[in-house]
């Protein structure tokens, strides 16, 4: 019996070992994925758009000098994708009397996050999504995935953002046409989740203000869905549970004018649920590993879009700061608007 106990083992292994071999089968990634126009070496994606000319141009959107941030504070209990965590810890040093450091009495304090990257207002990275294994310029990941991150596509061969930025008002878009269809848990107009925003509806929205998009913008766009962010945690489960989004034409339209990024103010940009109820973030997979366009999700847009209105321009000079940790997929940004 324990020979034949061994016997069954052996062959266990043999099957599982077997089946990793065939999951672990690299796939074709001329076949599935788009090359880079940029060439085989591109680990940048489209921020290599971001020209002098392009930052120098992007500059003269500053007329006021007033700056409005577009990022929510990262504090715990925020609405959170699936199982993602982040919870913040505080340390602090020689606060007793009699601990002091020095003459001069000195203390201190410092912060851990144990937190995962794709949480609160955050950028997805190229090694974010792919296609089997399959990423952005073809690159083939399962060669270059490590226990402690990726040697290919990291956050860290990020160029600037010193770019233009175009807010996209849909609420206004969607109410102007008399087809607003809005979520009873919103306390300011919104999109309703499932509502596919289209190639036209963005050109509507472009239209609104008199914009034309440039290659090397960063595009955001306004559902007015973040008013059930701030509402956290209350509203945690209906802000993860749907969406308005760009559908796949609409992220199509603006990968063809050339933009650099795409944020909104949900948390996944695209359209949830998607189009077709058998494709996983389609729109997410069109940006990021067919054309190297970064996604900005849980993007603070109210108001922006407000002072949109207000004026009458959608332009202004984006400012937002990416830590380059190397070898990561993601991680949370600052932005602010600058007009």
């Amino acid at each position: 019996m324990k020979h034949e106990a061994v016997i069954g083992i052996a062959l266990s292994a043999l099957a599982l070992f077997g089946n990793l071999s065939i999951a672990n089968a690299q796939a074709d990634c001329k076949t599935l994925v788009k090359p880079s126009p940029f060439g085989p070496d591109d680990q940048i994606g489209a921020t290599n758009r971001i020209t002098p000319a392009v930052t120098k141009a992007a500059a003269a959107e500053i007329q006021t000098g007033a700056v409005f941030p577009m990022a929510y504070d990262l504090v715990d209990g925020v609405p959170l994708f699936g199982t993602r965590f982040t919870k913040t810890m505080l340390t602090t040093f020689a606060l007793v009397p009699g601990a002091e450091y020095g003459k001069n009495k000195l203390s201190y304090m410092e912060d851990t996050y144990l937190s995962q990257s794709h949480v609160g207002t955050h950028i997805d990275g190229m090694g974010h999504i792919g296609i089997q294994d399959c990423y952005y310029n073809q690159t083939p990941m399962g060669k270059f995935v490590t226990q402690n991150g990726i040697k290919k596509l990291g956050l860290e061969h990020l160029k600037t953002f010193a770019t233009r930025g175009v807010v996209l008002d849909m609420v206004k878009v969607f109410q102007e046409a008399n087809k607003l269809k809005t979520n009873a848990a919103c306390r300011t107009p919104c999109l309703d989740g499932g509502t596919v925003i289209t190639p036209a509806d963005i050109q509507a929205a472009l239209k609104m203000y008199d914009v034309t998009l440039r290659e090397g913008d960063a595009v955001f766009i306004h559902t007015g869905w973040g008013d059930l962010f701030k509402q956290f945690p209350a509203q945690n489960a209906n802000y993860n549970k749907s969406e308005a989004g760009i559908g796949k034409a609409a992220a199509q339209w603006l990968a063809d004018q050339k933009v650099v990024l795409v944020g909104a103010d949900n948390w996944a940009v695209e359209v949830i649920p998607s189009e077709d109820a058998q494709e996983a973030f389609p729109v997410h997979a069109l940006l990021l590993t067919d054309n190297g366009i970064h996604i900005i999700e849980n993007v603070r847009t109210d108001l922006i879009a407000a002072e949109a209105a207000s004026s009458k321009r959608a332009t202004f000079f984006l400012s937002m700061t990416v830590p380059k940790a190397a070898g990561t997929t993601g991680t949370f940004v600052n932005i602010e608007a600058i007009r």
